[in-house]
């Protein structure tokens, strides 16, 4: 599988997130579909099939993160 480069993946969280936000402020089909794309990029960039799975797999690709630490994935 090819890995996209840490800095693509950067570059979609902190889409995804501003998104996010966005649209819990002011939820209008344009921000909603663009928030959709993004987490669609994200979940294919990263091998997952939603959202949460694939921002944990974004940030522990990112440099500096500590992939030993699963702590984002217990509940």
């Amino acid at each position: 599988m090819l890995l996209a480069h840490p800095a693509v993946l950067k570059n979609l969280i902190e889409q995804y997130e501003a998104l996010r936000d966005l649209h819990a402020e002011n939820g209008t089909r344009e921000v909603c579909q663009r928030m959709e794309d993004v987490a669609y990029t994200l979940c294919v960039s990263t091998g997952t099939r939603d959202i949460d799975a694939a921002l944990v797999a974004a940030r522990h690709r990112l440099p500096g993160a500590r992939v030993e630490d699963d702590s984002l994935l217990s509940a």
